[in-house]
Parts: structure tokens; C-alpha cells; sequence
């Protein structure tokens, strides 16, 4: 039995969902607007942010909310952590594959997730300390040994090309092992994806609360383990840690060997010159 917030969460991701779809079909009329470099938002993540903020409010006016589009408003120790529209660039393209990611975060932490997917009707769920589901159908994260044959998702944050030379060179070095590398352009289904066993690992630099705070959440309780590059716990998920964070997710052994080969490869060193 789902807790009352994930009940209140499913229902603001789903009303977002909504959004999104209603909206697919007049993607050259949007209104889109350049956040920094290669980093934009439409109208559409700004509405569909809204209606979640509004059911949240309505069940619980007293919670925080840190949001990719609206910022910071109000503070405490339980904050929703949103992300209305993970995979905006794709979703601009016309291209299939984003999602709407919401956390409830206790100190930094997340205690609760919601990663749902409109298009294929996916819904991700996870509470601390009661596992993951899929669509009512409990997830594990791949039970891969090491990295030989495995599929591992990343990304290139706009915010990190300066150091894409660096992460190459780890791609290069990884697919001497890998069966292959995947760049599907959104950090919380890719997460998710990790979560369920769909892929075996997924590493990115850049990426911010609201990106992997829901999907940290599903890996950690699908049996999973998440790191930084330095292969050190995760900073806070909320207005209170870092800009931007590096993660590695996979199960614990895949994990391990993908952190490993990120500090051998030099990758690491790019941001903590001990590594």
C-alpha cells in the first residue's frame, strides 16, 4: 500500500502528464525560452510544474518546493523536489522519450519518488525502505557481476562540455568492456531505467537535484547502489547542496567497477584533483 504522499505525488505527476500530451502536437507554436548555453524551457514545463505544485500544495501547504522552472519557494525540512519535464530538449524535437520526476526530500534527502512516463503509461514509485514498483510490479536493478556486456546510459549536461573530452576518452575506455553506451537525454528515466534492469548502469556529470532526486531514490530502494565519481555518497538533494552533482548508479558490484574505471581514466581527476 502506496503512503498518502505518493498518492498525492502519483496524482500531480499524472495531471502533468496530462500537460505534455495535450501539448505534443503544437511543439512549433510553443514559446521557448534559453535558460543558459544548449539549455532551454518552453511554456509546456512551466504549466505542467504548475500543476503539481498546486495538488502538492492542496495535500500539503506547508512543505517546501525547489522546481527546475519556479525556483525556491518556501523552506523546511521536507521539500518537493520537481521536475516537470525531464528530457525538454527531446520533447522540443518531437523526440519520445521524457518524464515528469517528483521527490519528497526529508534534510537533503529523498524519502519518497515518482518518475512517470506519459507516453508508455510507466509509473515509477518508491518510498524509503519499501522498495521500488513499476506499474504495481516490484523492480531490481540487473544482477550484472561487473562490466563485461553491460549497458550503460550517460549524458553531456550542457553545463559540463568543457570537460566531454575527458568523459570521451572514459566512453572509449569503457567499451572495451561495455556492450554498449546509450545518450537517451533525460537523467531521471535513465535512473529509472537502472532501476527496473532495463540498463546496468548510468553515469553523468552536471546534473541537478531535480534531475536525480526521484531516480536516486528508485535505484537505492531496486537494490542498487549510487556514488559520485569519487565514489563518495551523494551531497544533499535539495536548495541546500551543490549546483550540480556527479552520479553513478548500477548494482553494487557494476557500480563499483564503473567508479573504478572513471578514476583510472582521468575523468574523476576533472573535478577533485586527488583523483
Amino acid at each position: 500500500m502506496q503512503k498518502p504522499a505518493v498518492n498525492v505525488m502519483v496524482k500531480a505527476a499524472r495531471l502533468a502528464g496530462n500537460v505534455l500530451l495535450r501539448n505534443i502536437n503544437r511543439l512549433e507554436a510553443l514559446n521557448v525560452v534559453q535558460k543558459g548555453r544548449m539549455d532551454y524551457a518552453s511554456e509546456v514545463d512551466g504549466d505542467a510544474e504548475k500543476v503539481i505544485i498546486k495538488e502538492l500544495k492542496r495535500a500539503y501547504p506547508d512543505y517546501g518546493i525547489y522546481g527546475e522552472e519556479g525556483g525556491l519557494q518556501g523552506n523546511g525540512r521536507q521539500m518537493w523536489v520537481i521536475d516537470p519535464l525531464d528530457g525538454t530538449s527531446n520533447y522540443l524535437h518531437g523526440f519520445p522519450h521524457y518524464c515528469v520526476s517528483i521527490a519528497l526530500v526529508e534534510s537533503g534527502e529523498p524519502t519518497d519518488a515518482v518518475i512517470f512516463d506519459p507516453l508508455r503509461n510507466e509509473l515509477f514509485t518508491a518510498s524509503k525502505g519499501a522498495g521500488a514498483v513499476l506499474n504495481d510490479r516490484r523492480i531490481r536493478v540487473s544482477d550484472r557481476k561487473d562490466l563485461e556486456g553491460a549497458m550503460v546510459h550517460t549524458g553531456f549536461a550542457p553545463r559540463e562540455r568543457a570537460r566531454a573530452g575527458s568523459q570521451l576518452r572514459t566512453i572509449d575506455t569503457l567499451l572495451d568492456q561495455a556492450e554498449d553506451i546509450r545518450r537517451t537525454g533525460s537523467a531521471a528515466l535513465d535512473l529509472a531505467y537502472v532501476a527496473c534492469g532495463r540498463t546496468d548502469a548510468y553515469f553523468e556529470a552536471g546534473v541537478k537535484a531535480w534531475d536525480i532526486a526521484a531516480g536516486v531514490l528508485l535505484v537505492r530502494e531496486s537494490g542498487g547502489k549510487v556514488c559520485n565519481y569519487r565514489g563518495a555518497p551523494l551531497a544533499r538533494m535539495d536548495d541546500k547542496g551543490p549546483e550540480t552533482q556527479q552520479v553513478i548508479a548500477g548494482s553494487l558490484k557494476v557500480c563499483e567497477a564503473l567508479q573504478k574505471l572513471i578514476v583510472n581514466s582521468g575523468y574523476a581527476a576533472e573535478f577533485d584533483p586527488r583523483f
